[in-house]
């Protein structure tokens, strides 16, 4: 999907039970999300769909079996009322320059955060990116990736089943929000709207269907 001079490193689909989602997408949609990991910091858990052009689509819950983190986890996870889209990520290879578009509107979104994971095929992912917040449920300025040190990308070793054809995104108040997309480079419209929203439209074996 074509966002301008940059590229959409995933999107963030937050559900309530990450495994009834799982058979979820494989009976109604025909796509097999691949389990991913366990954020320990964060209280969730998720599971991954291959989008294509390095590009991959997050499904996230609440992880039950961690006792240790049980409040303020990130994504809007908390205030999550029904399924739905709640974040996106930016890929960057210059995160200073980036957040100080994003500083301009909220400073808070601009703490980074290293990680890094052996993939089961033996692949060691290494990441630095910034940190989204606990809230709100939907929040459309983008937090960013740095797959830099890594060995590759997450979808590399994952079969495509689906593709993002299109992304829409609702608020209250667009203008705030432009400057900061050209100033990323991103070419997306954000539709006026009394709540905020993001509308993904995927396309999968079963054909298109929206989230």
């Amino acid at each position: 999907m074509n966002i301008g001079k940059r590229q959409i490193d995933h999107i963030v689909y937050c559900v309530h039970d990450l495994e009834a989602a799982v058979v979820q997408f494989s009976e109604v949609y025909g796509v097999h999300p691949v389990m991913g990991g366990r954020h320990l910091n964060r209280g969730t858990h998720n599971a991954i769909v291959n989008l294509g052009n390095e590009c991959y689509l997050e499904i996230l819950a609440v992880d039950d079996n961690n006792t240790a983190v049980t409040r303020d986890r990130w994504m809007g996870i908390d205030y999550l009322k029904e399924p739905k889209m709640t974040r996106w990520s930016l890929r960057s290879d210059n995160l200073k320059q980036d957040l100080l578009a994003i500083e301009k509107l909220n400073p808070d979104l601009c703490n980074l955060s290293v990680g890094q994971r052996m993939t089961p095929a033996g692949s060691m992912l290494k990441w630095n990116m910034s940190i989204p917040l606990s809230s709100p449920e939907v929040e459309l300025l983008p937090f960013l990736l740095d797959w830099t040190d890594s060995d590759n990308h997450p979808t590399q070793d994952l079969a495509q089943e689906c593709e993002l054809i299109g992304m829409e995104l609702f608020h209250p108040s667009p203008e705030k929000l432009l400057p900061c997309y050209k100033e990323l480079g991103i070419s997306m419209d954000v539709l006026p709207s009394v709540s905020t929203r993001i509308k993904a439209t995927l396309k999968g074996p079963k054909g298109v269907f929206v989230l």
